[in-house]
């Protein structure tokens, strides 16, 4: 049995920990928050290979793990279909992933609200120094501690995130409060609006206490807005009161200025479906996009997974996915190799390769949104916007995931008499 420590206690590190513990190992998982992550509203499309990630953490899949989606549409500023396409996906939510994982891990392996200041690794062991005084010392150290991983700093400092170029608006809003034309056109599919330059993407979710259930269900929407420059990007990233927040502003600090003139654009250039979410959403929040590609991601007994080894845009719908493959495949050499470097580089050789393959992916799909104003604009089709956007790109063989629906899927019913010609954007 080794002795394993996980720095980060959101999704990719509690999936990392509960697959290690139930392969024999003794875990920690230091996570800085000191209360639950719990609460965050974002929406995560599941892919095979997360299923079976989850499995191998601990976690039952049944119907409440998400809600089912057959179909997907693209709906023009009028409210009219563009294109639909044929596609079975189930979408879940960060918060209910996260109360999943952490019903799984045992309680003794969490070690909350302490900072990790340095990692220091010496011939047979890796020690961890926290800010509040604490040390931990182990065999392997698995950092998944995100976007700024600070372990990622120490250890490859060239690393860092690059901006995009773009942001997304983001939001939940309760399927309860939705006009009777909106529930029935694009709620129950993954929905698609195509500005010009910019693009939305919306599908349900489960709604307050991970309810599935007709009537308790949210949409979850995220929509691509350009912020070229640093002056546009720190406008956005500064709150009603002049603070400025570089590295990222809470949904609550958001400002009601940059609300309003979303929601002002909203209902000038998407479809008026869209337009209602976005209008009785409570609490919309912004995400500046950004890339992060390692050429490492092993430093002998340091490994870097999920969001502190690479971070693709949204675009894949892979993030949970990836961090999920991370997580299998360090308990995979480690099982093999036991717990010392030369795991590292098996897991290095593995997985770096696929992480720099998603990131590009995000890019090549993002790359309309970068061209914008351009002589070199990209234009892309609404059929491919549905056929390329978060699909599954390599299933895992054998793994057969079957959710049985809580009721049955409303098929789209297009608000126009007849479908439009798909447009370009």
């Amino acid at each position: 049995m080794a002795h394993i420590l996980v720095v980060g206690g959101s999704l990719g590190g509690l999936l990392a920990a509960n697959i290690l513990v139930r392969e024999g190992h003794r875990v920690q998982v230091i996570e800085k928050a000191p209360a639950t992550l719990d609460g965050r509203g974002a929406g995560i499309v599941t892919h095979a290979a997360l299923f079976e990630g989850l499995r191998r953490a601990g976690v039952t899949i049944d119907d409440s793990v998400g809600v089912e989606v057959t179909s997907r549409v693209a709906l023009d500023t009028d409210g009219s279909v563009v294109s639909t396409r044929a596609l079975t996906q189930v979408l879940s939510s960060w918060s209910r992933l996260y109360q999943l994982l952490r019903d799984a891990l045992p309680a003794d392996c969490l070690v909350a609200g302490t900072t990790v200041r340095t990692v220091t690794e010496t011939t047979g062991s890796v020690r961890l120094d926290c800010e509040d005084g604490r040390s931990f010392e182990a065999d392997l150290l698995v950092a998944s501690d995100g976007l700024r991983s600070v372990v990622r700093q120490q250890f490859a400092p060239e690393i860092v995130p690059q901006y995009a170029g773009y942001i997304g608006w983001r939001g939940v809003c309760d399927e309860a409060v939705l006009s009777h034309m909106t529930l029935s056109t694009v709620f129950d599919c993954f929905g698609f609006g195509l500005p010009p330059g910019e693009q939305l993407i919306g599908y349900p979710v489960a709604g307050a206490g991970n309810a599935t259930v007709r009537g308790k269900r949210r949409f979850n929407f995220v929509w691509y807005r350009p912020a070229q420059g640093e002056a546009e990007l720190a406008a956005l990233l500064t709150d009603a009161d002049g603070v400025h927040h570089p590295l990222g502003i809470s949904p609550n600090k958001v400002s009601w200025r940059h609300v309003a003139a979303m929601r002002t654009a909203a209902r000038a250039l998407l479809a008026p479906q869209f337009a209602e979410i976005i209008e009785k959403t409570a609490q919309p929040f912004l995400q500046p996009i950004y890339d992060v590609c390692s050429s490492h991601i092993a430093f002998g007994r340091v490994l870097l997974m999920g969001d502190a080894s690479f971070v693709a845009r949204p675009h894949v719908g892979m993030g949970v996915t990836k961090a999920a493959q991370d997580a299998m495949a360090i308990a995979d050499c480690i099982g093999r190799l036991g717990a010392e470097p030369a795991a590292g580089l098996a897991y290095q050789e593995a997985r770096l390769a696929a992480g720099q393959a998603v990131v590009e992916r995000g890019r090549m799909l993002g790359r309309y949104m970068q061209s914008q104003g351009s002589p070199n604009t990209v234009r892309r089709d609404s059929d491919e916007v549905l056929r390329e956007t978060a699909i599954d790109l390599a299933p895992v063989v054998g793994v057969s995931i079957h959710v049985v629906p809580v009721v049955p899927v409303v098929h789209v019913l297009p608000v126009a008499p007849k479908t439009k010609q798909r447009r370009h954007q």
